[in-house]
Parts: C-alpha cells; sequence; structure tokens
C-alpha cells in the first residue's frame, strides 16, 4: 500500500489543485487566449513563480490532467496477469474505462467534461501540448512492450505502441463527437464498446504477422 501523505504533501497537492482549478474556471469563462499566468497567480492567491514552480507553462495548468494518463497504458501492459497478452490487457483496460465512463474515453456526457474537453481542443496550443503528451505515452507504452513482445526488433513495440494510442484516441473522438451531438453516454455505450472490440480485433491481426504474444 502507498504511504500516507505528509501534512508538507498534502499542502502541496492542494495548492496545485487550487491553482489548476482556478486557472481552467477563468479559461472556461474568458478564453484561454484572454487569461493571464498574472491574472492566475493573483485569483489563486499565489506568487507567479509559485505558479510556475507547479506549472512549467500555462498550457500545463490545463492539460496536466492528461499527464496522469501518460503511463497508464505502460502500466498495464507491465503490471498485466500471467498469461495476458498486452494487447488483450489494453484491451480490457479500454473497455473497462468505458463502462467507468473514464473521460479519457470519450464517453462522459458531465456538463464540466464537455466545456473542459471543448476547452482544449478548441485552442491550438493546448492541443499541441495534449499531442506532446500522447507522443511520450507512445514512447512509455513502446518500452514496456519490449519486454511484452517475443521479438528481437524494437521497432515491433514502435509501430504497436503507435498503433495503439492512435487507435484510443481516434475511439476517444468518435465516442466524443456523438455526446457533442446530443446523445448520452449510456446511449452511446453499446457502440462504444463494439467499436472498441472492433479496433483492437485489427490490432491483434496486424501483431500475428509480426510478433507472438508471450
Amino acid at each position: 500500500m502507498n504511504a500516507p501523505m505528509g501534512l508538507r504533501e498534502r499542502k502541496k497537492q492542494r495548492t496545485r489543485e487550487t491553482i489548476s482549478d482556478t486557472a481552467i474556471s477563468l479559461f472556461l469563462e474568458h478564453g484561454f487566449d484572454q487569461v493571464s499566468v498574472v491574472d492566475i497567480a493573483a485569483v489563486a492567491e499565489v506568487s507567479k513563480p509559485t505558479l510556475f514552480k507547479y506549472f512549467p507553462t500555462k498550457e500545463d495548468l490545463v492539460v496536466h490532467r492528461f499527464a496522469d494518463h501518460q503511463t497508464v497504458s505502460s502500466t498495464v501492459v507491465a503490471e498485466r496477469p500471467p498469461g495476458v497478452s498486452a494487447i488483450d490487457a489494453l484491451h480490457r483496460h479500454f473497455l473497462d474505462g468505458l463502462a467507468a465512463r473514464d473521460p479519457i474515453t470519450g464517453l462522459n456526457d458531465d456538463e464540466d467534461v464537455l466545456a473542459f474537453h471543448h476547452l482544449v481542443y478548441s485552442t491550438p496550443s493546448l492541443v499541441a501540448r495534449v499531442s506532446q503528451y500522447l507522443a511520450q505515452a507512445e514512447e512509455a507504452l513502446a518500452q514496456a512492450l519490449v519486454d511484452a513482445l517475443d521479438s528481437d526488433r524494437e521497432i515491433t513495440a514502435a509501430l504497436l505502441a503507435g498503433q495503439v494510442i492512435a487507435t484510443e484516441r481516434i475511439l476517444a473522438s468518435v465516442n466524443w463527437q456523438c455526446i457533442v451531438a446530443g446523445r448520452s453516454a449510456d446511449e452511446v455505450y453499446p457502440e462504444a464498446v463494439a467499436d472498441a472490440d472492433h479496433a483492437y480485433e485489427l490490432l491483434r491481426q496486424g501483431l500475428a504477422g509480426a510478433a507472438t504474444q508471450k
């Protein structure tokens, strides 16, 4: 079990959350480009240097939430049960995310989540920062797949990692577009599961000719 955080760590975590929540609220109300870092620091009641200590860039105030998912896929592969293939573990994890309405799957119709997604994907600099996080997630997954695949070519792991990250991004985008169009998450859920099953079957078929799973 993880050791409980000490008082200092809890205080730092609260400060980080306060700064981020303040920034996102201001961005949603006024627009990303219309709010300065100075504005955010003032409302959050912290200094500008303190803000940058927690968030190196203005974009990180928003998209740091994506950073929390950077190593999820690689952890799923590394910690999968014995006898379970990497693809099966990733497939199961994505299905679990759909069932839980995890926003990262795009299948979430909460108004705050929709507003957050709109903020991110309507702001070019935020889209660019998200792309950087996805590239880092892809690299971490490729490293985990090197050990998971029975292949002596690292390119195989890199190619599969790229396909997995792209597949899940497209699945999430399709789900999100359905929600934006006015459908509920519950209504879209069966289609989202079917799409994920189809997508992962395509990944399995492609993998079959490249390497075998341990």
